[in-house]
């Protein structure tokens, strides 16, 4: 119940804690101490002290840390997944998925480091050039800040710290005030490791303080934060000279042609739509729906919809639980009454019971109405009338977010269109845009980020290229 301060790998117990409340009982779940900007500069001082010998530990230990800690987690799968739908009210079958693709991710980053590797560059191909022996390869940036926010509270951190250790660097996590107990098992887990590397992680707790300490150190080589635009764009201008990398807001969208599987289509958008609450970066947002069959698949959406199991999180079967606290409810609440003012049709009731809101879905949208244009982050999904791709895709492409969209098609010509002209970090065919594989790159383009996560990319990321010439 208790997350604890860890300073490379002394533990610090602290008694004047934050307890966090339970989104859906409001009883007390979990508390973590509170921590200042000392505490941040307490962990980044260790770890550049640390980051050297970090660095030399062989990566065949480095990679049988992180294979430990992934059999580890397995092991306590279910604790573990308690605990998320405890601190922010994941439905209990989520947030055992959540713990599985952890363990997936941990093991990948393993995996990929071990076959990651430099390459010989043939110095006398250009006429300035002339033999010698040159090659590359990929040393630890040395120490790496991790900021991860609520939605994925166990598996965005091991998208973070499970890549930057495996390279070789020193980690300092700042995990979300909202679910700190969730991260700081998977740290306990590092740290208890027989074969752990001392002092190469650490943990702290805070909002903007403790954050902006780390952040705007000179200390850190990387800063990798995922979370809001806002925010990002402080980091940004905080970090100075230093890779940062920000996997920030969406508003996915996705087009229904003509042509589509329209019972497959509308399956896959409820589910893209209010997975997670839609507390998703990839949360399906926008569906911009062919006129020809505009009618029909709305009437698909809307049943799909309602016949989803709204509510208790602890139930095996409970498909969506509780945004994660009263004041997102209030501000989704606003935007559903406003659409509706401006002229949008509610095609599913919309009710709340606390801090779980029922599954909306609104028709008759247009383009200047606020839920399609900002970040909704709640589960809400919108249907946008269009007459054909062209306007799909302009539509899509007219938002300041670029991280991921899709499009139902069984026609080839509309497929390749959406491939080459939709302006996101990734395009899926015939599923959602809420699609992701944790072997795959993703971040996005425009106010959605720079940088990409997945094990491989994420290790670009966290290293620095070392070029070598040997005349």
């Amino acid at each position: 119940m208790r997350a604890e301060i860890y300073f490379g790998s002394k533990k610090v117990i602290r008694e004047d804690r934050r307890e966090i409340i339970s989104p859906y009982s409001g009883e007390v779940v979990s508390s973590f101490p509170i921590c200042s900007a000392e505490d941040s500069r307490e962990a980044l001082r260790i770890a550049e002290e640390s980051r050297k010998e970090i660095g030399k530990v062989s990566l065949s230990k480095r990679c049988d840390w992180l294979l430990d800690v992934a059999k580890s987690l397995e092991e306590s799968r279910d604790e573990v997944a308690k605990t998320i739908t405890d601190e922010v009210g994941k439905p209990i079958s989520f947030a055992k998925v959540e713990v599985d693709r952890c363990v997936e991710t941990i093991r990948l980053s393993a995996e990929t480091m071990r076959t990651m590797s430099g390459e010989t560059i043939n110095t006398d191909a250009v006429s300035s050039g002339r033999k010698a022996i040159s090659y590359f390869n990929r040393v630890p940036a040395g120490v790496v800040v991790a900021i991860t926010p609520f939605n994925f509270p166990l598996n965005l951190v091991a998208h973070k710290i499970a890549p930057a250790l495996v390279s070789g660097n020193a980690v300092v996590l700042k995990p979300t005030p909202e679910a700190p107990l969730s991260a700081y098992k998977l740290v306990e887990l590092f740290q208890n490791s027989p074969f752990a590397t001392p002092n190469a992680i650490s943990i702290v707790y805070g909002d903007a303080e403790v954050g902006s300490a780390l952040v705007s150190s000179d200390i850190p080589r990387v800063i990798s934060f995922t979370g809001s635009v806002p925010v990002g764009n402080i980091i940004a201008k905080s970090a100075g000279i230093k890779k940062v990398a920000l996997e920030l807001g969406g508003n996915a969208g996705t087009y229904i042609d003509s042509s589509a599987d329209l019972e497959h289509s509308a399956k896959r958008c409820v589910y893209g739509a209010f997975t997670n609450s839609g507390q998703v970066c990839i949360s399906l947002q926008r569906i911009y729906v062919n006129s020809e069959i505009y009618d029909e698949f709305a009437k698909l959406l809307a049943v799909e919809t309602e016949n989803l199991i709204v509510g208790n999180p602890y139930e095996e079967n409970t498909f969506m639980g509780p945004l994660i606290n009263e004041e997102s409810v209030e501000r989704a609440k606003n935007w559903l009454q406003s659409a509706v003012d401006e002229g949008a049709t509610p095609l599913t009731e919309i009710r709340s019971d606390g801090r779980v809101l029922y599954p909306a879905v609104m028709g008759d949208v247009t383009d200047d109405m606020a839920i399609v244009c900002e970040e909704v982050f709640a589960p809400i999904v919108s249907l946008v009338k269009v007459e054909n791709i062209d306007e799909a895709i302009s539509k899509m492409n007219d938002s300041p977010y670029g991280l991921q969209f899709s499009i139902f098609s069984n026609n080839l010509r509309n497929v390749q269109k959406a491939i080459d002209e939709l302006e996101a970090g990734g395009v899926v065919i015939n599923d959602i845009p809420t699609l992701r594989f944790d072997i795959q790159p993703y971040g996005g383009i425009k106010l959605s980020g720079v940088g990409r996560e997945g094990p491989r990319f994420a290790i670009e990321e966290f290293t620095e290229i070392k070029s070598v010439t040997i005349v």
